[in-house]
């Protein structure tokens, strides 16, 4: 099994979750365009002020897709 990471992308202030919701639309986007083998998008809700939108890809097109759409951070993802 190939091992997968987790980019995330984090929003802060009142309209944090808004703002994630509508960055996961042009995640799923980007992921559609490039044909990326079972994309995971979605978004997390932290607190009132911050949430994050984030898109699991395999390991080998991580580089790719980081140079591509700089995200915050990221992390190994485990299922």
């Amino acid at each position: 099994m190939s091992e997968h990471i987790k980019l995330i992308w984090d929003f802060h202030g009142p309209d944090a979750e808004k703002i994630a919701t509508h960055h996961q639309i042009h995640l799923n986007q980007f992921a559609e365009s490039k044909e990326l083998v079972n994309p995971l998008s979605g978004i997390e809700t932290l607190t009132d002020m911050h949430a994050i939108a984030f898109l699991v890809v395999d390991k080998k097109k991580m580089i790719e897709v980081r140079d591509a759409l700089k995200p915050h951070r990221g992390v190994v993802y485990n299922q």
